[in-house]
């Protein structure tokens, strides 16, 4: 099922991207955004745990487990390169995308 480990990553990803930017010059600058920034990357993390758990729940325990592996080091590479100013356009981006994989994911039981 890759379309689960795709979203896993996807998801991940989005929700370090918005937990690594504090400072405020890596924020969208206009409050409105800040806030679907926010909502967004907290909710890419809450999907991805529900997304792991349901894996765990309905999988074989090998593809939740090489989600999780692959999901970590996506965000290890990540964070390894450094803060960027498009991050925020980035997370949202990969959030919506996680977000539309997870509804394949469980359209697909």
């Amino acid at each position: 099922m890759q379309v689960y480990i795709a979203a896993l990553i996807l998801l991940s990803l989005a929700g370090v991207i918005e937990a690594r930017c504090s400072t405020p010059g890596l924020r969208p600058a206009a409050a409105v955004a800040d806030r679907v920034f926010h909502f967004m990357g907290r909710a890419a993390f809450g999907f991805w745990l529900f997304l792991l758990g349901w894996g765990f729940w309905t999988l074989p325990w090998s593809q939740p487990v090489a989600g999780l592996i692959l999901s970590l080091g996506a965000n290890a590479l990540l964070v390894r390169g450094g803060a960027r100013p498009y991050w925020p356009g980035l997370s949202m981006g990969l959030a919506l995308l996680g977000f539309f994989l997870v509804t394949v994911v469980l359209n697909r039981l």
